[in-house]
């Protein structure tokens, strides 16, 4: 049975951006189903999104994430409705709410409420997609005069994935989304992380299985430099635990790594990046990660779907592309 796997494309390094645009090529070609494109504070994510609709053909395409703050939810939806148009039918909605740190010291805008923002923008997004005329009384917005997007997008419902963490966002995702991107659970916590969140999809009068789950981090196949790739896949963990506000942090407190939380907090705000980044015990990277070879990334994918994941993120380091292309394959599988 053939895996559903994704990749996702770090375009804030343009050094070789013909290297980048070729990558999601092969992974076009080697039966990759998504490629993601992330959005914080550099460059925006659907100008290389659709540049991609134009060299890739079934590929789907999506934002993981923009946050539902800086762009009102009628611009998102003029923005993927013509991403759709461009690239056939593949675009898939990332939606985050970010954190309060980008959202109201970059881009200006009051972080809260934070459910109100997203269950609107999802219902307005969902209703100028398809094709409804837009009325709608919420907390957040007051929108009366009936509007449509001037072109016919060209699917009714484009695909809504949602980045949550806290139990109430969890809740609004089982609800409302297609599909849940979490992050950072640590491997023995996954299967009942996940039978929590059906759980959720249940409750909401759906079934079980109507919204589909990501890996919450990705696995990493490092041939050439294992110990390199390691210390990369540390570095996020570091940032997201020390730079991007408590909710990351929180997350794996709940989860028993309090100790290693403050460490890595403490370290980085004392010492700076490097000591922040040795902070983080090998115990938790490999709790949260897999550096390794294909097998080893491909026997810890097969653990992920049977804790009830259904599509893998995956990073393949290597300067060849003919590697490249045969290591997807045999991710992807038959």
């Amino acid at each position: 049975m053939a895996r559903r796997i994704c990749i996702t494309l770090d375009w804030q390094n343009l050094n070789d951006r013909e290297r980048l645009f070729r990558g999601v090529e092969i992974a076009d070609r080697a039966g990759v189903d998504t490629v993601w494109v992330a959005e914080a504070w550099g460059r925006d994510a659907f100008t290389i999104l659709t540049l991609l609709a134009e060299r890739t053909r079934t590929i789907k395409l999506g934002t993981g994430i923009v946050n539902v703050y800086s762009r009102t939810p009628a611009a998102l939806a003029q923005h993927f409705a013509t991403l759709d148009e461009l690239s056939g039918g593949r675009a898939i909605a990332g939606f985050g709410t970010s954190g309060p740190q980008v959202i109201e010291h970059f881009h200006g805008v009051p972080f809260k409420p934070t459910l109100a923002r997203m269950r609107e923008t999802i219902q307005i997004f969902d209703t100028l997609i398809a094709g409804r005329p837009l009325k709608h009384h919420g907390k957040v917005f007051q929108l009366d005069r009936g509007f449509t997007l001037r072109f016919k997008p060209v699917r009714e419902h484009i695909p809504v994935w949602i980045a949550s963490l806290n139990p109430k966002s969890l809740d609004l995702t089982a609800e409302l989304a297609d599909g849940w991107m979490p992050i950072m659970i640590p491997e023995k916590h996954l299967a009942g992380e996940i039978r929590s969140f059906r759980d959720r999809v249940v409750r909401a009068g759906r079934p079980a299985d109507a919204v589909a789950v990501r890996s919450p981090d990705r696995v990493v196949v490092a041939p050439e430099d294992r110990d390199r790739a390691r210390r990369q896949a540390a570095g996020t963990l570091a940032f997201y635990i020390a730079r991007m506000g408590t909710f990351y942090g929180a997350q794996l407190e709940r989860f028993g790594h309090g100790d290693a939380v403050a460490a890595v907090r403490k370290a980085w705000n004392e010492k700076g990046a490097d000591a922040g980044i040795d902070a983080v015990p090998s115990d938790l990277l490999d709790q949260v990660t897999t550096v390794g070879t294909v097998a080893e990334c491909a026997a810890r994918i097969d653990v992920e779907r049977a804790a009830g994941v259904d599509m893998h993120n995956v990073s393949v380091q290597t300067r060849s592309e003919a590697e490249l292309e045969r290591t997807l394959g045999e991710l992807v599988g038959a």
